[in-house]
């Protein structure tokens, strides 16, 4: 296990090289550049080229590259070129909110999804396996922010059930320690504020959680389903095993194999997507951060958010990795 995990680390570092250059050679490729938002499309030459050496970005690509990744190494991901804000300290700030909403989604997700999927191998073409499918189907389809907008308008304008702007009440204070709300108030024994956190988180979770939910009930089916045929749940069965344990202990636990892979998968796709759910409920997350310098040609930010985002999903994968060998003992790691 320590040989196979000090491999797959330094794997990671041609991962995280090549993520960067590319990243970097995109962000490069977008027409116009920050002195066109910054200054306008009729300012003088001369000051768009004052400015351009002020930013460093009259000098070739590849020492432009080398700065940048020589800061990096240092720890230090810069300065944004809009505000002159750090961006560690708003990343700091930012990332939480991502993490947040992101792991509450895809719990969601998994306590939803996983029994649909299994109950409907189970009961492969009654009316519960149909059903399930079709939502699935119509999960996937779906366009997330109208189902936002529509959530949003029946529990928050009409019903007045549940808020949808931002994270927290403007009369709501939590003293922040990890920057996750629901954590924060757990740790400062702040119940009131624990509850006005998951009201804010609810809306946007579920909306959010719609596609992971589809994805992981049609893999959890189809792994259950390609089990349940096999020669050793049969003898299961035969042995006078009752259908629960059977499915329990001998088809859930390897059929989790796939399905733990693609929770891996959504969940770095939930900390890097879902923008426009999250303008919808103004949610001060890294995606909407990151379209937003994408369109201000914000280079600094569009780099190491893109950098950071590409290390969790790393880590994610490593840890989906790890889990192969406590959901199947017979797997050896080399």
């Amino acid at each position: 296990m320590t040989h196979y995990l000090v491999r797959r680390i330094l794997e990671t570092i041609p991962v995280l090289f090549g993520a960067s250059v590319i990243v970097f050679l995109l962000v490069h490729l977008i027409p116009g550049g920050p002195e066109v938002v910054l200054l306008g499309e009729r300012i003088s030459e001369e000051n768009v080229a004052r400015l351009r050496a002020q930013l460093g970005l009259d000098r070739p690509l590849p020492e432009q590259y080398l700065v940048y990744i020589g800061n990096i190494l240092r720890g230090d991901l810069g300065h944004s070129i809009a505000g002159n804000i750090p961006i560690a300290e708003e990343l700091g700030r930012r990332l939480p909110a991502t993490m947040e909403l992101s792991i509450l989604a895809l719990t969601i997700a998994v306590v939803v999804a996983v029994p649909l999927g299994v109950i409907s191998a189970v009961r492969r073409g009654s009316w519960v396996d149909t059903g399930t499918m079709m939502g699935a189907m119509i999960g996937i389809s779906m366009p997330i922010f109208w189902l936002g907008l529509l959530l949003l308008w029946i529990f928050g304008v009409k019903l007045d059930l549940l808020p949808f702007i931002g994270r927290l009440s403007p009369n709501v204070e939590i003293e922040t320690c990890t920057g996750l709300h629901t954590i924060d108030a757990i740790i400062s024994g702040n119940w009131s504020a624990l509850g006005d956190a998951l009201a804010h988180l609810i809306l946007p979770a579920v909306t959010v959680s719609t596609i992971p939910i589809a994805i992981i009930a049609r893999i959890t089916r189809s792994a259950t389903l390609e089990l349940l045929r096999l020669h050793y749940i049969r003898t299961a069965r035969a042995k006078g095993l009752r259908e629960g344990t059977v499915i329990q202990r001998h088809a859930l636990r390897n059929a989790l194999l796939p399905v733990v892979t693609i929770i891996g998968l959504q969940m770095g796709t939930l900390l890097a997507g879902a923008v426009l759910t999250r303008t919808i409920f103004s949610w001060p997350g890294i995606g909407r951060w990151l379209f937003n310098s994408i369109q201000g040609r914000d280079y600094p930010i569009v780099q190491s958010v893109t950098l950071v985002t590409t290390v969790i999903f790393v880590v994610v994968n490593l840890l989906v990795d790890l889990s192969y060998a406590w959901l199947n003992p017979r797997i050896r790691y080399e």
